[in-house]
């Protein structure tokens, strides 16, 4: 399999991310993390954002472990046996958020398909135990499709979080490719359906681009997404893993990624963050206030 060269303009910027690691800060984040035998998102799936997000105190705690019970060809995340919910997860992530003096708090998950809610009864655990700990720092689970139980959803916005996040990866006609286990309509659908549940809390998605989507998929999937009320879009490259993931297709110019933004914003989404390594967790905090602020 041919590897697409990547843009020496993205190898400086990755590079620049990953000496950030090195600093004082990022290292004693490291070592919190470590202490608090928690799993981050950041570790789990090689977000090349780590050195600059832990060098500003966040990071995005991985609950329910760090193995998937689905095989996306995208995604860095192990995919084997997953253990059970550890009953004192929920106290050492408030634990950790409090020690770290965080402000707005990002919580995800891997594909637990083996638990008959998908893991949303220990989810909604975690967040009543950072209410619990730290009552003002507002939360933002991204959560996996709960393999489109309504009732699962509902544990978990019973749980009262500020922004309920699921990411719809890649536009509709890659999925059977790129997603599997996954399906495009269940994807909107539950975002559909927090909408109607808890109108209230701010919905929120992302995708990738360089996976050969076309313009006009990319187009039609913010469409569709706006369709289901959605508020807030995150858009960045994909990094292939390992030459064993889905391969690069291509690697779109800074520009491409301002002119997404501008037409996502013409689509009427409240906040856009869009760049090649921006993440669904990226500036979360600075995303809902701007969602917030331009909230009618």
């Amino acid at each position: 399999m041919s590897t697409l060269p990547v843009p020496t303009w993205l190898k400086e910027l990755v590079g620049k991310n990953k000496a950030a690691l090195r600093s004082a800060q990022a290292l004693r984040a490291e070592d919190s993390i470590s202490a608090h035998a928690l799993h981050t998102v950041c570790h789990a799936a090689h977000c090349p954002n780590r050195g600059e997000c832990f060098n500003c105190g966040d990071a995005t705690f991985m609950i329910l472990g760090d193995i998937c019970t689905r095989g996306c060809r995208f995604c860095a995340v192990d995919k084997k046996r997953p253990l059970p919910p550890d009953p004192a997860e929920p106290q050492r992530v408030a634990d950790a958020i409090k020690e770290w003096n965080i402000r707005y708090a990002v919580l995800t998950m891997p594909t637990r398909d083996d638990l008959s809610d998908g893991g949303a009864s220990h989810f909604a655990q975690v967040l009543n135990a950072i209410h619990t700990c730290t009552p003002a720092v507002k939360t933002e689970p991204l959560i996996s499709d709960l393999h489109g139980n309504k009732d699962a959803l509902q544990l978990i916005l019973n749980a009262h979080p500020d922004v309920l996040a699921h990411n719809v990866e890649t536009v509709a006609p890659l999925y059977a490719q790129v997603r599997i286990g996954a399906d495009y309509t269940r994807t909107l659908t539950l975002l559909e359906t927090s909408k109607k549940l808890a109108p209230g809390v701010f919905t929120k998605t992302g995708f990738m681009v360089g996976l050969g989507e076309t313009s006009a998929q990319i187009t039609q999937l913010m469409k569709d997404l706006r369709g289901v009320g959605v508020d807030l879009l995150t858009i960045g490259q994909y990094l292939a893993p390992s030459v064993a993931h889905y391969p690069v297709a291509r690697y779109p110019e800074p520009a491409e990624y301002e002119a997404w933004k501008q037409e996502a914003l013409s689509l009427g989404f409240k906040a856009v963050a869009s760049g090649p390594l921006v993440r669904s967790s990226y500036h979360a905090g600075l995303l809902y206030k701007q969602a917030w602020e331009n909230k009618v």
